[in-house]
């Protein structure tokens, strides 16, 4: 498996679980498309670049497991899984902005295709569809997304503004992917939860496990950023470095006393200018360094950490094929980084 999705391991082997979902996210792309429509053909046009580019649904197929443990036919559970996939596409495109990204799943970014002013609207535009849509569901689905939409960005200004002084810098990190990765994950448990019917304590527990298992998602992906080939992986080592994002496995790296970290501490402090003709030597040099260095070991026990975390919070759940796809994600972004 070398994507997160209807590959899980516990959807794979369950036929009757596998069918639902695949129908599930039938609709939710149908939903998904009527959504983003605009009377203006060119805001039609805007809003449907990323939703057309594709992607793997994770936050959607995450909604509909955790319907799974109650009526997963509500009438919330689909809409609530498109408010959520057009939350997550809204970031990407202020994300893009922010980065200065040309690229975004194979197809040229927002930004570059028509312009900054044009990306943030839309992001904008898709924020406001995802809030109308869970206004039909009721208020308590509509504060819960707007509570979350504010924690993203409240992840993304933590981020770029860094940690205040004397904050371990570890610590802030966590903070970060918690705010501006797992929250909607979180989210996606439970309003899939809540909008199937399921009782107060189920609904959190799967809330809880978003969490959990968005950070263990983030860290995952970390750790592959540094240590992927990009033949298996499909992803460019080193952009999380090239973008000046100061991942875990950077951070426990530069925490040592030796010789290894005092030389990645000079390479990050120069930097990785685009444009500069040594820019891929350093990358490729800092890239050995953390590889060999105890600081992935260590990255990749705190994944270890939140994803066991996140296994076993599932444990008061009752047995169900849903249940199995969920230990089998939280085990996967375990094994993809092996």
């Amino acid at each position: 498996m070398s994507a997160i999705g209807l590959d899980v391991v516990g959807i794979r082997t369950d036929p009757d679980l596998e069918k639902a979902v695949r129908v599930g996210l039938a609709r939710v792309e149908d939903l998904l498309r009527e959504s983003v429509r605009s009377e203006s053909a060119f805001v039609t046009e805007t809003s449907r670049h990323l939703v057309d580019a594709g992607g793997k649904r994770f936050r959607p197929i995450v909604v509909l497991l955790a319907a799974q443990f109650a009526d997963p036919e509500a009438v919330g559970v689909v809409p609530a899984a498109v408010a959520i996939e057009l939350t997550h596409l809204s970031t990407l495109y202020h994300d893009d902005v922010m980065d200065e990204a040309p690229r975004r799943r194979g197809a040229a970014s927002a930004n570059t295709r028509w312009t900054n002013t044009v990306a943030i609207l839309t992001g904008d535009y898709l924020f406001a569809r995802a809030s109308d849509i869970t206004a039909d569901l009721g208020p308590e689905a509509t504060r819960i997304l707007a509570r979350t939409i504010a924690t993203l960005c409240e992840g993304q200004i933590r981020e770029t503004v860094g940690p205040a002084p004397g904050q371990d810098p570890v610590e802030h990190y966590l903070r970060v992917i918690t705010d501006k990765t797992a929250s909607l994950i979180a989210t996606s448990g439970r309003l899939g939860a809540m909008l199937a019917g399921a009782d107060p304590i189920t609904v959190d527990t799967l809330a809880t496990f978003g969490e959990l298992f968005g950070v263990a998602f983030q860290l995952s992906d970390d750790i592959i950023d540094v240590a992927s080939d990009p033949v298996d992986s499909g992803k460019t080592p080193g952009t999380d470095l090239r973008e000046g994002i100061p991942t875990l496995p950077v951070l426990y790296a530069l925490q040592a006393d030796d010789r290894a970290a005092g030389r990645l501490r000079e390479l990050i402090t120069t930097g990785f200018a685009p444009g500069d003709g040594n820019t891929e030597d350093r990358v490729g040099e800092a890239l050995d360094l953390l590889r060999g260095h105890v600081g992935m070991a260590r990255a990749r026990a705190e994944l270890i950490s939140w994803s066991s975390r996140a296994r076993e919070c599932l444990a008061s759940l009752p047995d169900n094929p849903a249940k199995t796809a969920l230990e089998s994600l939280a085990d996967f972004v375990v094994d993809r980084t092996g």
